[in-house]
């Protein structure tokens, strides 16, 4: 009598949770506050950008958006946490130039960005500056190229270290020019920056933010910016394109991804809502202060762009031999 007591009491415990799970699905989403997974420490560029777009895209859902901060390994530990939630849109992960350049980069890291996430949407970019120290006498990126293949090895560039896209981006710059420059890893674009302002380095490849408040200075030379098209903020710096190095991009975007898996309705949802919020005036000159352009693109595109990052970045690092155990 008391293994079939037990066996009814279990029973109705299990009706009661498939009700409960059946109740939760059949809100319209979002139920409840939604987890924004940063693979960042705060402070940095893609922290400023998720606090920047989560308080309107918590207005457009009408819940609360949490930023959550998973900083360490070049984005792997927030990047991995956010892979192994639910599919279910309560989990969204803030993907970078760095999702890309990983997969490729670390040796002994399995998540795949293409295979273990949905794509929602790309969100803004923010270039790359070569820039190098005034004492070096290359005042154009042809100038540059020319001055690297008459001393080849014998000018070294700063990166923000092993990995970086700092690091990544020159090692393209290196490989499209066809110029051998010696790499100096620091620990951070801070200090790397600190490096070639002093004369220690002479070339460095870094996010355009940290370049542009040293542009009117004596300090550092910057000839060239890593974008398709020229910024808003410095129309006069041309592109490297323009400069004679044809096709070259590099730059630190944002995006928006899921677990694979979640609904498409919820994907459809989060795209909407995200890409009102990026084409907010106030938001876009905010954003552009930083010499970040918003994009807001479809799920499709953003897929399509998160694929060609993960093939460029992985033949760059192949040439290079850049690799992170």
């Amino acid at each position: 009598m008391k293994s079939i007591r037990m066996l009814m009491i279990l029973a109705s415990c299990g009706t009661g949770l498939a009700t409960a799970a059946l109740d939760a699905f059949s809100q319209p989403y979002p139920a409840r506050p939604i987890r924004f997974i940063v693979p960042f420490v705060p402070g940095g560029s893609a922290d400023f950008f998720a606090r920047a777009i989560a308080p309107g895209l918590s207005d457009g859902l009408g819940q609360q958006v949490v930023v959550d901060n998973r900083g360490g390994a070049g984005g792997t530990v927030g990047t991995e946490l956010a892979s192994r939630a639910a599919p279910d849109g309560y989990t969204v992960l803030l993907a970078t130039a760095n999702t890309a350049m990983n997969v490729s980069l670390y040796t002994k890291w399995t998540v795949d960005p293409l295979k273990d996430f949905d794509a929602v949407s790309l969100l803004g970019s923010a270039p790359n500056i070569l820039a190098v120290h005034p004492s070096l006498p290359a005042k154009t990126v042809k100038d540059l190229i020319a001055l690297a293949k008459s001393r080849p090895g014998q000018i070294n560039y700063a990166s923000g270290g092993s990995g970086s896209t700092s690091h990544l981006a020159t090692e393209l710059f290196k490989t499209m020019a066809g110029v051998e420059l010696l790499h100096v890893p620091y620990k951070g674009t801070g200090p790397a920056m600190i490096a070639v302002l002093s004369g220690e380095s002479a070339v460095v490849i870094p996010p355009a933010s940290v370049v542009l408040p040293h542009m009117k200075t004596a300090r550092l030379r910057a000839l060239a910016i890593a974008s398709a098209t020229r910024l808003e903020t410095v129309p006069d710096l041309p592109t490297m394109a323009e400069s004679g190095v044809p096709r070259y991009e590099a730059s630190q975007w944002y995006g928006l991804v899921v677990p694979r898996g979640a609904p498409q309705e919820v994907v459809s949802q989060l795209n909407r809502e995200l890409v009102k919020v990026v084409q907010n005036p106030d938001l876009k000159a905010r954003l552009l202060a930083q010499a970040t352009t918003v994009v807001g693109s479809t799920p499709q595109q953003f897929a399509i762009y998160l694929r060609d990052e993960v093939d460029k970045w992985a033949r760059v690092v192949k040439v290079s031999g850049a690799r992170v155990e």
